[in-house]
């Protein structure tokens, strides 16, 4: 009924410019989006990101500013528009809220939820001593007499919070987002959010018998939507198996299932925010459904749904409130309070976890952005204490709005001041010990690379116990003449996107997506996947600048060839090889280059195919990077993996020979890369430490080739034969080495080194797969460190 009315009311207006409040609503979002866009041009160079400018740009709409104008004032601020303002900010905090749970780094969440508990904890502890303490000010301050438990729980609820849309919103913009310290932050402040309101739940059911019952019954109708939006996930997948997303009705179907529940949820009372980030987080990851909302929602929501509310944040910001002495008093005691225990608390966590100061610092301003649940806490206070006025609730609008100005700005000056401590170190494999973190970048250029990729991850991911994260980019050729759509949006059919570059890739699309599908049922590793569209000659920029964001410690590609029926291999496409070649240079990290014998050589490990690789050891960096890579794979339980070092049969010629073409200003520099004594002591070192940790309790092999040329090299590689499904080598950096003297005729890329220009020849018949590794150089020793070219 009361919907009804308030349709009639909107629509029933004599001016529909003027007192329509659907109108007014909408002026007000475009007009926030437009002003947010220019803050946001304005604002770039100086490395601020998207929320400062869309809370400035409501600020600048609000009463501060243009609703100074009389006229606008009248049309922006309506007292019977609340109800459509409710009801919209309620539909975006279900969407982006559900979107944050979809979008959530689970398996980092689940190994480091003890680290993020500690601090988000810590920080809650501290604040609400300080937020009680406030609170008591306040009493003091505005003479109340009644409700001041309320009020002191309300008060350090408000300041101890963290709001993770906004934490997520800010990191994804800094680009530290997968960062250590961003990754940190984002999961403190989703425990530090979500333990806020399980706390307010907790005080609401606590008030009387009733509210209790009304608790468990939204605690069911939660559970119920979790397990329903699992059956319909896995059917809606298997009734698009022929279709690269799930149709735009069953979507629907989800997300009025989600808005229906939430909306119950608040109607008795409490808040949907737990909820709604519990339905996207216990959603199944795997499968079309999950894409497809993923996609709808992603793009809608970061430009449209999180800027409006954001905006909306400083709309509500009165500059009025700073006339009065009192006022700026208690704004700047609360800001000082909220800072301060964010502060204490984030510092005494991370004294306790051994986690550096800098970044306890950065945590703690981190954790201190604000404007979500603090408004809904708002929206819901009033109902609960009476006496609750406009006055004060302006005045924690201001210190919400005025934390997070802070906090951004603070932020972005650690970040620039000191970009030693929060860059990308883990730039290859040989330094990371096998029981970090590996987060690694697969490129596939068509559907045909698909398997073997997946099969590296398989391969790569080893224990199930390490952390590994794999990325999957499918790099896609952008023709010279870009095809333009010509359908309008009411002629796609259900489930098609209104973008042009959702026609590029074809076919090769949906196969990948099944391969990597069914990869994920059967592993449970999930597969990030991300598509790259540009011309060969600028691909490469795409590749490392993703490499770059995802902070990866190795980047994987395909050769140019790939494996004919007769299992011969035959030249691509040249674009491919001419990316593959600027990758290599340009990578910021190690890169590997996959030969793919996809009819008779690697394939994805399991009981039916336990897959025999071999690392071929001859000294140099790249090698020990080779290693470092069969390291990871050496704790599948379906590889067995076989080193075999080959060495110099006479003593006399042991230390191998580097090449020096650097000028004299480079002398001393190229003396500490590449002294041959130090290079052999490291091969020594770092094949003794595989010998000991995998050879002698059995989980490889190794052997040894005594040589004296490279005709005896060869031979041994011819050999090989159908030994091996997959042979690991690195591609050069050992210097004019007699054990390769002679191999340089079947030099056809030189992007693959000698040795793997030998083994992807058709002069060996070999039947695996190759996979070449160059280790990252930096920028001192890319020029100076030869390759066996």
């Amino acid at each position: 009924m009361e919907a009804a009315q308030l349709a009639t009311q909107a629509i029933c207006r004599q001016d529909l410019l003027n007192f329509n409040p659907i109108i007014t609503t909408g002026m007000q979002a475009a007009c926030m989006l437009v002003i947010s866009h220019i803050f946001h041009l304005i604002l770039t160079p100086s490395g601020q990101p998207g929320p400062v400018a869309n809370i400035i740009a409501g600020l600048v709409l609000g009463p501060s500013l243009l609703c100074r104008v009389k006229r606008l004032k009248e049309f922006f601020i309506q007292s019977y528009s609340i109800e459509y303002y409710q009801v919209v900010s309620f539909i975006f905090r279900v969407f982006f809220m559900f979107l944050i749970g979809l979008d959530t780094d689970v398996p980092y969440i689940r190994r480091n939820l003890r680290l993020s508990s500690i601090i988000a904890f810590g920080c809650i502890f501290v604040c609400t001593l300080f937020g009680a303490a406030s609170a008591i000010i306040v009493l003091h301050v505005l003479k109340l007499q009644y409700n001041k438990w309320t009020l002191i729980i309300v008060i350090p609820l408000i300041i101890a919070n963290s709001a993770s849309p906004v934490v997520i919103r800010m990191a994804a913009e800094l680009k530290i987002d997968t960062l250590e310290v961003g990754r940190l932050g984002i999961s403190s402040s989703l425990v530090n959010e979500m333990s806020c309101v399980v706390l307010y739940s907790l005080y609401i059911s606590c008030q009387t018998g009733k509210k209790f019952g009304n608790g468990i019954l939204c605690l069911l109708f939660s559970v119920g939507l979790v397990l329903l939006n699992r059956h319909l996930a896995f059917w809606f997948n298997r009734r698009n198996q022929n279709q690269k997303y799930v149709s735009n009705k069953e979507v629907l179907v989800v997300f009025v299932l989600v808005l229906a529940t939430a909306a119950i949820i608040e109607s008795y009372g409490y808040l949907s925010t737990l909820a709604c980030f519990l339905f996207g987080l216990l959603f199944p990851r795997e499968g079309k459904t999950a894409r497809t909302l993923l996609q709808k929602l992603s793009y809608s929501v970061h430009n449209f749904v999180l800027p409006i509310y954001f905006g909306f944040v400083g709309f509500q910001f009165d500059v009025d409130h700073f006339m009065r002495v009192d006022n700026v008093v208690m704004i700047v005691l609360m800001i000082l309070l909220s800072t301060g225990g964010k502060l204490v608390g984030a510092l005494a966590a991370c004294h306790y976890l051994n986690i550096p100061k800098n970044e306890a610092v950065m945590l703690a301003f981190i954790l201190n952005f604000k404007g979500h649940t603090e408004l809904l806490i708002l929206e819901l206070v009033p109902k609960v204490i009476a006496w609750w006025n406009r006055r004060l609730h302006s005045l924690v609008i201001i210190v919400v709005v005025l934390d997070t100005l802070i906090a951004g700005l603070v932020v972005v000056f650690m970040l620039r001041s000191k970009d030693y401590y929060f860059s990308h170190k883990r730039t290859s494999l040989e330094s990371q010990d096998t029981d970090t973190e590996l987060r690694m970048l697969a490129c596939v250029y068509s559907s045909r690379h698909t398997s073997a990729t997946v099969g590296l991850i398989s391969a790569m991911s080893g224990c199930q116990n390490v952390p590994f994260t794999p990325y999957l980019m499918h790099l896609v050729e952008l023709p010279e003449k870009r095809r333009k759509t010509k359908l309008m949006y009411h002629q796609l059919q259900d489930g098609d996107q209104f973008s042009d570059e959702e026609e590029y890739g074809g076919n090769d699309v949906l196969e990948i997506n099944d391969v990597v599908d069914a990869f994920t049922a059967d592993t449970k590793i999930l597969i990030n996947q991300t598509k790259v569209v540009a011309s060969f000659a600028a691909m490469y920029e795409d590749v490392c600048s993703g490499a770059e964001y995802f902070r990866v410690s190795i980047i994987f590609v395909h050769l140019h060839k790939h494996q004919r029926i007769d299992e011969k291999l035959e030249d691509g496409k040249e674009g491919i090889r001419t990316s593959n070649q600027k990758i290599l240079k340009h990578a910021p990290c190690s890169v590997g280059i996959l030969v793919d014998r996809g009819h008779t050589g690697f394939k994805k490990p399991g009981s039916e195919y336990v897959q025999q690789v071999a690392v071929l050891f001859f000294g140099g960096p790249d090698d020990r990077e080779a290693l470092a890579c069969s390291k990871r794979m050496v704790m599948h339980p379906y590889i067995n993996l076989t080193l075999i070092r080959f060495l110099l049969s006479e003593s006399k010629e042991q230390v191998n020979k580097w090449n020096n073409d650097a000028s004299p200003n480079d002398d001393e520099v190229l003396l500490a890369i590449s002294d041959p004594g130090i290079q052999n002591e490291m091969d020594d070192a770092y094949v003794d430490d595989f010998k000991n940790r995998f050879v002698k309790c059995g989980r490889a092999s190794f052997a040894e080739k005594h040589v004296k040329n490279g005709e005896e090299t060869g031979k041994i590689l011819r050999e090989m034969g159908e030994t091996y499904s997959l042979i690991i080598v690195g591609k050069g950096g050992r210097g004019q080495s007699s054990m390769l003297i002679g191999l340089t005729d079947w030099e056809g890329c030189p992007e693959l080194g000698t040795v793997g220009n030998l083994l992807a020849s058709s002069e060996l018949s070999i039947s695996g797969s190759v996979l070449v590794i160059q280790q990252y150089r930096n920028h001192l020793n890319e020029k100076h460190v030869d390759d066996d070219l």
